[in-house]
């Protein structure tokens, strides 16, 4: 439950051990930070900050005016100010009611506003994360943090904050105005308070023990329907016989999960036989000592007064034990932000240069100098990399798996930087180029291929919106898909499904090949862009590849041999060195990792 939506029940305002390891440390620095993104929104606060005063007067008005009806309509027997009274009393009612609904308007605004803002800060900082941050970072915690954490924030603003001032400002008002009715009985009123809160905590406490171990065996319970109701789980059940020890094993922690809730639940019910009969006990007092003065020292008090002090007493109970309880609402709260300012924090690896180069010509030329890389310290993934490939050939990189033929793929478009040596991109090393402009000259099709969920036309367009139906035809006709596509009722604005699902392996990648045409890069780079097809699609790309690459630069890594034998020359990669490099022929009859590759790997392929 977020934080602002555990105020008013016991049991809310504990902390779990998890919560309690992770608390942040509550600084300066921090809470200056939180409301920065208050800060533009401070005339609406102010706002908000006079609705919630003005709403916490008039909602203490009809206690107030509870003692004029009592004195002067009632035992005064004046009927006129009976009904001036009782309708002043609804009207200031309604009118707080109406405040508290502009009030609750005002701070919607400013927290939807606020995770607004939040959410494309995010959004636009997790673009800017290098692909080591994706690979590295689990999918679902990145999620989390855009959406839970941030919905989280919303809360702290709509409910922790909020229950800070109003319940503060109620105190305040309720308190004095019970110290301006009568100085003896304020003080008795407010020495009982406490035998409201200490039993609220307790049983507060109690249920929250209860309800954590409950949730504990709740999740014994589900890993084993999980392991025993699944197609797997069920048949190891069933071919070792072991149907009865499940059911055994299932029925103990059913009936462990039943008792703890029914504890769980009449802890409840203590809890509220104790809350009322504590809550009954301030109201006496104040009866019992107002009598007392009444009656025996003739005192200026009315029957009135101290029906308005008990009204006002009932109303200081909520607000106390709430801004007692606020340390864990408070730093649930902080905790959010705190997650969320830890993406903040978080180092752009690759940045654009404040000076970017543009060349003016665009061919395409990719030289490696020297190069070194690794993703962490223990482990160099390419060693002293150094080639030049020329603008309009293209070269094939082959390699066993693990080698690094990705790697230096990923390091062109600047997915990673090197850590020695350098990239150049047309005579540029690519660190000093606009990484816009870098990333617009390179296309590449990788091995898994990701469609949208909308129409072909919609995907083809991803690349470059603004094509034109005969330029995305020309693309599809280059990447052989236009036939199928015509073959479809709805042509171009065919659906693809979720990841492209509805088509077929080779229809994505070739698909896929059409989006990047469409970008008309100066370098082509192909990422193993037929290993997982049939052959059939397999030759249908080829055919679609091997008259692209003979018009611009490219760069192939392949496990066939047909596509090797289109590029230009041919480098050996493997410990992330190359070993070798030159044409196929002189490659084979050299006997080094080349002929092996090619005796166990590719000459397989091509027989399959």
């Amino acid at each position: 439950m977020p934080p602002g939506g555990r105020m008013g029940g016991p049991g809310g305002h504990y902390m779990t051990e998890e919560e309690k390891a992770a608390q942040p440390k509550i600084t300066g620095k921090l809470i200056k930070r939180v409301f920065s993104y208050l800060k533009p929104y401070w005339k609406q606060l102010i706002l908000v900050l006079v609705c919630i005063a003005i709403s916490s007067i008039f909602n203490l008005m009809p206690s107030i005016l509870t003692g004029k009806i009592i004195d002067e309509g009632l035992i005064g027997q004046n009927m006129r100010l009976l009904i001036i009274y009782i309708v002043a009393s609804l009207s200031v009612t309604l009118f707080a009611n109406l405040i508290g609904v502009a009030e609750s308007y005002i701070n919607t605004w400013i927290a939807q506003h606020i995770t607004f803002d939040m959410r494309n800060q995010m959004f636009s900082h997790l673009q800017s994360m290098s692909q080591r941050f994706y690979t590295t970072n689990n999918q679902g915690d990145i999620i989390t943090r855009m959406t839970s954490d941030i919905d989280g924030v919303e809360s702290v603003i709509t409910g922790t904050f909020k229950s800070i001032l109003s319940n503060s400002i109620t105190l305040i008002f309720a308190l004095i105005a019970m110290f301006q009715k009568n100085w003896i009985l304020a003080l008795l009123g407010i020495a009982v308070i406490p035998l409201f809160v200490f039993p609220t905590r307790r049983a507060g406490k109690t249920r929250w023990t209860l309800t954590r171990e409950a949730q504990e065996c709740n999740d014994e319970v589900n890993g084993i329907l999980n392991e025993t109701l699944s197609v797997s789980g069920q048949l190891l059940v069933k071919l070792f016989g072991k149907e009865k020890q499940e059911y055994e094993r299932y029925e103990n922690v059913n009936r462990r999960m039943i008792n703890l809730n029914i504890k769980e639940r009449m802890a409840g019910r203590w809890f509220f036989v104790v809350l009322h009969t504590v809550t009954s006990i301030g109201p006496m007092l104040l009866y019992l000592v107002g009598g007392i003065l009444i009656m025996k020292y003739d005192s200026s008090i009315t029957v009135g007064d101290i029906t308005v002090l008990v009204a006002l007493l009932g109303k200081t109970y909520m607000p106390v034990n709430s801004l007692l309880n606020i340390q864990v609402d408070w730093m649930r709260s902080m905790a959010l932000f705190s997650r969320v300012f830890d993406y903040f924090d978080m180092k752009i690896e690759i940045e654009n240069p404040e000076n970017p180069v543009f060349p003016s010509e665009n061919t395409g030329e990719v030289e490696f100098k020297g190069v070194d890389f690794s993703y962490d310290p223990e482990r160099q993934i390419l060693k002293n990399i150094s080639f030049r490939l020329e603008s309009g050939r293209s070269m094939a990189i082959v390699g066993p798996s693990g080698s690094g033929k990705s790697t230096i793929i990923n390091l062109i478009p600047r997915l990673y930087d090197v850590n020695s040596g350098s990239v150049t991109f047309d005579g540029v090393d690519v660190r000093k180029l606009d990484l816009s402009f870098l990333r617009k000259n390179i296309g590449v099709v990788s091995q898994e291929t990701y469609l949208f969920n909308g129409s072909i036309r919609e995907n083809l367009q991803y690349a470059d919106p603004d094509a034109t139906e005969e330029e995305m035809i020309e693309a599809c006709k280059k990447a052989n898909i236009y036939d199928f596509i015509q073959s479809q009722e709805h042509g171009l604005d065919t659906m693809v499904g979720n990841r492209g699902l509805k088509l077929s392996g080779g229809e994505k990648q070739r698909l896929s090949i059409a989006r990047v045409l469409l970008k008309k890069p100066a370098l082509l780079i192909f990422d193993e862009a037929t290993s997982a097809l049939d052959s059939i699609s397999e030759n249908k790309i080829q055919e679609a590849i091997d008259p692209i690459i003979k018009d611009r630069t490219s760069i192939l890594i392949a496990h066939r041999l047909s596509t090797i034998l289109a590029a230009d020359e041919i480098f050996v990669i493997k410990d992330g060195e190359i070993v070798e490099r030159g044409q196929h022929k002189e490659l084979v009859e050299r006997g080094g990792v080349y002929t092996e590759l090619y005796n166990t790997q590719f000459r397989r392929a091509e027989m399959e």
